[in-house]
C-alpha cells in the first residue's frame, strides 16, 4: 500500500519557534556599539535558499555585505542602511524593505531592532 506524502505545514512566524541563537558580525566589520544579534529561522525550503524567521539586533554599526535578497518587516526600532554609492535610507517600526543581493555598506541600529526576514539565496 502506498502512502501519501505528507501535507506541508502552513508556518506562522509570529508562532513560537527554534529557539534563538545569538552572534555578531565579525569583529573587523563593527564601526560602533556591540551589535549583538539574535535569529530564530521558521522555515527553510527544501533546496535552503529561501528561509525565513525572526530576527533581533542591538545598538551598532558594522559593514555589509549581501549575497542574498531580503525581504525585511521591521517590527521594532529604527534602522539607518547607509550604501557605499552614497544613499541613505532611514527605516521605523511598521517599515518594509528589500535589501537587495549586492548590496555594500553600513547597517547602523539607532534603537533595539527586531525584524521578520525572508531570504533568498
Amino acid at each position: 500500500m502506498m502512502t501519501a506524502p505528507p501535507f506541508p505545514t502552513v508556518i506562522a512566524l509570529a508562532d513560537a519557534g527554534a529557539p534563538a541563537e545569538t552572534y555578531s558580525p565579525a569583529p573587523d566589520r563593527i564601526l560602533s556599539g556591540d551589535p549583538v544579534q539574535t535569529v530564530s529561522n521558521r522555515f527553510s525550503s527544501a533546496d535552503g535558499r529561501f528561509n525565513c524567521g525572526l530576527w533581533t539586533g542591538a545598538v551598532g554599526a558594522w559593514r555589509v555585505v549581501f549575497t542574498e535578497n531580503e525581504f525585511c518587516h521591521l517590527l521594532e526600532g529604527v534602522v539607518l542602511v547607509k550604501g557605499d554609492d552614497g544613499s541613505e535610507r532611514r527605516f521605523v517600526a511598521g517599515d518594509a524593505f528589500v535589501m537587495p543581493a549586492g548590496f555594500t555598506g553600513i547597517w547602523e541600529i539607532l534603537a533595539p531592532a527586531k525584524k521578520y526576514y525572508a531570504v533568498y539565496e
